[in-house]
């Protein structure tokens, strides 16, 4: 196709009063007028011929790059791909009309060749929707996708396009989302000394008054601390992954974003002392805390009566996810093989009960149980037997071992509500029901079990998620490490001093010591009853 550059000026004729364009006798010196491009496009849908046209060139030599950079462009389709080089044609033809700068050449190729739109510009939340609806993964992930895309990435991003999206609009993002926390964190604690107030005032129409400032202030807000940011940026790195995939980009800024550590809160034991600090202050130590033995037996011993306690002392004893033990059926219960199979598990999705596959490949496990268990399963099954014989027709066939009174199944949210409730009526220190989970890890280690067994036995596909996360140290097993530390250094027969090294005793010491030991050695050698 044809093209070329031209040099043209605004100068009039004075007679006509129209422009020389390239006509004009003064184009002969060398900075009159301008240069422009001219180049044939391929025809449009109905065939109607375009042109591309461009003006205010400097120079003869920048007119020719870009010209240069048109040609290019079009050579990308082969030459008997009308539909290719129609819609290349149709991209110059926007660009000219709107003068916009010409498109990377080889950002061009990777749409090109991907099959993508040369002219339409997606921006971060189309592409984000769009990536959500083809994703095919389960519910509970894709509400959370969903989430942190609706509250957070398309509020602030999403108007962004797709191909431009730096690091530093990321880092704008999370710093705006800091900042905003502190604003909620504010508005809290003024929400919280009002009705502090309010407590202590007297009077009707002062309390009336109170109770009317405290509805014009914002709700209590919770603010979105570093792990929920965390996910947020996860999010937002798959989608960007999938985006390279497509060849929609090159580069993603989610993976180089940098965001404030995140410490996991270390389980602490419900010692004697913290006990009674809880009970005085009625602060918790740690979000996670975990019973000693004593106080699990506590707990099993109070609530041996319940029609649940055979899902508590297996949640206690072997560390069943809540929504595991829930999504337990009777057929998942070997009890001569004594070994429960974990291989669905009940979750709550915006209040909706439903069931899933466990949370991961490694929770999809085989769980040893002891004699004991079986024997408590044993008598939930008989228990169970006979609340469906009492209940007669209004017995509801939920296919699971552990049930309401009805037979419907146990809700994980209702379970965890359930266990409050309990651990409250026995006046224990309060934990969460997930910390019975941790505290059978902790248990499992007293009792001389492997790491590598907790970890199979809780369902963690990763040895040091065990380790880090889920094993609490009981008081026993420190005090049991500290003292065989201290037997390995031990000296049979030597005195030693206190703080001092064995290396930072004298020689002359070490020497009387040894001559001491040798008499008292002689000595009982001759009187073996003294």
């Amino acid at each position: 196709m044809r093209g070329s550059i031209f040099r043209r000026c605004a100068c009039r004729d004075p007679q006509t009063g129209k422009q020389y364009g390239q006509s004009c006798p003064k184009l002969n010196q060398r900075r009159h007028g301008t240069w422009g491009v001219r180049q044939e496009l391929p025809p449009n849908a109905v065939g109607e011929r375009r042109t591309f046209r461009r003006s205010g060139y400097t120079s003869a030599t920048e007119a020719q790059a870009d010209l240069d950079a048109v040609r290019a462009l079009l050579a990308l389709p082969d030459v008997d791909d009308e539909d290719g080089r129609q819609r290349l044609g149709d991209l110059l033809e926007r660009v000219a009309s709107n003068r916009e700068p010409l498109p990377n050449l080889e950002e061009t190729r990777r749409k090109f060749r991907s099959g993508q739109s040369l002219t339409t510009r997606i921006t971060v939340g189309e592409f984000l929707d769009s990536w959500l609806a083809g994703r095919k993964i389960r519910l509970s992930t894709i509400n959370r996708y969903g989430r942190d895309i609706r509250l957070h990435l398309k509020p602030r991003i999403g108007e962004i396009r797709l191909d431009r999206l730096r690091v530093s609009h990321l880092t704008e993002m999370f710093n705006a989302i800091v900042e905003r926390n502190i604003e909620i964190e504010e508005a809290n604690a003024l929400r919280r000394a009002a009705i502090e107030e309010l407590k202590t005032l007297k009077g009707r129409e002062r309390r009336r008054a109170a109770r009317a400032a405290i509805a014009e202030m914002p709700p209590f807000r919770r603010t979105v601390g570093p792990t929920t940011r965390r996910h947020i940026r996860a999010t937002l790195r798959a989608a960007l992954n999938d985006a390279i995939t497509q060849e929609l980009i090159t580069f993603n800024p989610a993976a180089h974003v940098e965001l404030d550590p995140v410490n996991r809160p270390k389980g602490l034991v419900w010692t004697d002392e913290r006990v009674a600090r809880w009970r005085a202050t009625g602060e918790r130590p740690s979000p996670v805390m975990v019973w000693t033995t004593e106080q699990t037996i506590a707990f099993l011993d109070g609530v041996a009566d319940d029609e649940l306690y055979a899902l508590f002392h297996l949640i206690a004893l072997r560390g069943l996810r809540r929504g595991e033990a829930c999504g337990l059926r009777p057929e998942d219960v070997d009890l001569k093989g004594q070994a429960l199979t974990v291989a669905t598990q009940l979750v709550d999705i915006n209040g909706e009960i439903e069931e899933n596959a466990p949370k991961s490949e490694a929770g999809n496990r085989i769980v040893a149980l002891d004699s004991d268990t079986v024997k408590v399963i044993k008598r939930h099954n008989k228990r169970q037997r006979k609340a469906r014989e009492e209940a007669g027709p209004a017995w509801v066939e939920s296919g699971r071992l552990f049930t309401r009174p009805n037979g419907e199944w146990v809700e994980p949210t209702w379970l965890s509500d359930y266990f409050d409730r309990l651990v409250k009526r026995l006046d224990l220190p309060p934990i969460r029901l997930h910390d019975l989970r941790h505290g059978a890890a902790t248990m499992a280690l007293k009792a001389g079990a492997k790491l590598k067994v907790v970890q199979a036995m809780l369902g963690h596909s990763s040895y040091a998620l065990t380790a880090d996360t889920y094993t609490a140290v009981l008081p026993e097993l420190a005090l049991e490490a500290a003292e065989a530390t201290a037997r390995l250094v031990s000296r049979r027969g030597t005195k030693r001093t206190p703080g001092l090294t064995s290396g930072s005793q004298g020689g002359k010491a070490s020497k009387d010591a040894a001559k001491k030991d040798r008499k008292k050695s002689k000595k009982q050698q001759v009187n073996p009853a003294a």
